[in-house]
């Protein structure tokens, strides 16, 4: 009875002409797999434009309708499928083409394939909504669901035993032993599905660590990388153990594994030891301000293998661990976040000194991100070319937040009290001497002068 389905599919194809009923089967099939094709796309554009606008509103939360559009849209296709082809039915029976159960057997046979990839898009979708910290299984949806209704599909059709049968027989030497291809593929699935659980798991508890404020930053995320490198090891070791693998045999990959990090693998290597060191000995945290090569900004995460360092106008760098422990790296707020800023400024030697240097303490302490301790302080920096070279300096604790736009501010405060106490900034000022032969020199200030 298991080969029924089958047969009927092949005797359908083989005497459609001489059996009506096949050819207007099929040609319901047809028509029933087009047209949920063209509604699910209609369905789709809909969606995503009402997706779109809820979006766009302000105060609106989407998650639940988003949670409900991508639901509908993964069952239009296999729901409006199966309405086809029951509405298909119907009209075979009234036109009297369909007169007994056998004569719609391959239409049954039809809506329970599109019944099955309804009910496995729907359950495969909300499994990766509850598990959205396993990013894994948002990746592979599609695959997963697939498979699935490759399973089912076979067994339906009555091609499963055979399909089993076959992995069974078919083995791989690996070592000094032999695994079946059927061992091999069920290795594969528990092996996904504890790595499924793991992860999960190991976000669960990734997440505890990080509200546990009790302990540093640092500590948390090396607990939590180091709980979920065990978890996952486990759950492979565990996996291959209940599908009866030698475990044995995995000396093999190991000592591939070995000679790829001692050959080509080993900067990789040195990355995620590198990752580990630096969250261990505290070097750097989240949200430190340093300068490691050309990169300057704000540490927003310390992964495994690289660092993210942010930088103010709003770019990312990538930068590998190893940099941040072979190389210098100037940590601007490792033991206080507090910055020392600076704006020079020249004015005329006619200038009283004191007074100037008054006006620009003044101007940085209107600033509001200006801390009052240390108090903003000015000092003459010597004799330029042009005027005597001033600078205040002041202290900010903030300085992810920039520093190009505090040291404007305060620049233009010094200009705007310096124009109101008439205090000049001078110009560059040059004295160019020309000489001639036939006559003495002739000196000129403030620009260039000719000779004839």
């Amino acid at each position: 009875m298991k080969d029924a389905p089958l047969a009927e599919l092949i005797e359908a194809i083989g005497n459609g002409l001489s059996r009506p009923i096949h050819l207007w089967t099929f040609g319901v099939i047809v028509v029933a797999v087009c047209g949920a094709w063209l509604a699910s796309g209609v369905v789709r554009q809909r969606s995503q434009v009402r997706l779109d606008a809820s979006r766009a509103a302000d105060g609106i939360h989407v998650d639940a309708l988003r949670f409900s559009i991508e639901g509908v849209r993964r069952l239009a296709f296999p729901l409006a499928a199966q309405a086809l082809l029951w509405v298909g039915e119907l009209v075979l029976r009234l036109s009297q083409l369909i007169v007994n159960s056998a004569d719609a057997r391959l239409l049954r046979l039809a809506m329970t394939l599109f019944a099955a990839m309804a009910a496995i898009r729907l359950s495969v979708y909300v499994l990766r909504r509850v598990l959205k910290s396993v990013t894994l299984l948002a990746a592979f949806e599609r695959a997963i669901a697939v498979s699935i209704w490759a399973v089912i599909a076979l067994h339906l059709f009555g091609w499963l035993d055979p399909v089993v049968d076959w992995l069974e027989h078919t083995t791989l030497p690996m070592g000094k032993s032999k695994v079946s291809l059927w061992v091999m593929l069920m290795g594969t699935v528990s092996v996904l599905v504890t790595l499924l659980g793991s992860m999960w798991l190991g976000s669960s508890i990734e997440s505890r660590l990080m509200r546990a404020t009790s302990l540093d930053s640092n500590v948390r995320a090396v607990l939590s990388r180091v709980l979920r490198a065990l978890l996952i090891l486990v759950a492979v070791l565990v996996a291959l153990s209940l599908v009866g693998i030698d475990l044995t045999v995995l000396s093999v990959f190991g000592g591939a594994l070995g000679v790829g990090l001692g050959l080509g693998l080993q900067r990789i290597a040195s990355n995620y030891v590198s990752g580990f060191i630096i969250l261990l000995d505290r070097s750097l945290r989240i949200g430190d301000m340093i300068t490691v090569d050309k990169y300057y900004g704000t540490v927003t995460q310390i992964n495994t293998r690289y660092t993210v360092v942010r930088a103010l106008d709003g770019t990312e760098a990538i930068v590998p661990n190893e940099m941040l422990v072979s190389q210098p790296v100037t940590n601007h707020s490792f033991s206080d976040k507090k910055v020392r800023l600076a704006v020079k400024v020249s004015v005329g030697y006619e200038t009283d000194v004191a007074a100037a240097m008054r006006l620009m303490e003044e101007a940085a302490r209107q600033q509001d991100r200006v801390l009052d301790d240390p108090v903003p302080s000015a000092a003459m920096l010597g004799f330029g070319a042009d005027g005597l070279d001033l600078e205040v300096g002041f202290w900010i604790r903030d300085p992810e937040s920039g520093r190009l736009n505090v040291q404007s501010a305060v620049a233009l405060a010094i200009f705007e009290r310096f124009k109101a106490a008439r205090i000049s900034i001078p110009y560059p000022q040059r004295e160019v001497r020309v000489t001639s032969a036939a006559g003495p020199a002739a000196i000129c200030a403030g620009g260039a002068s000719t000779a004839s």
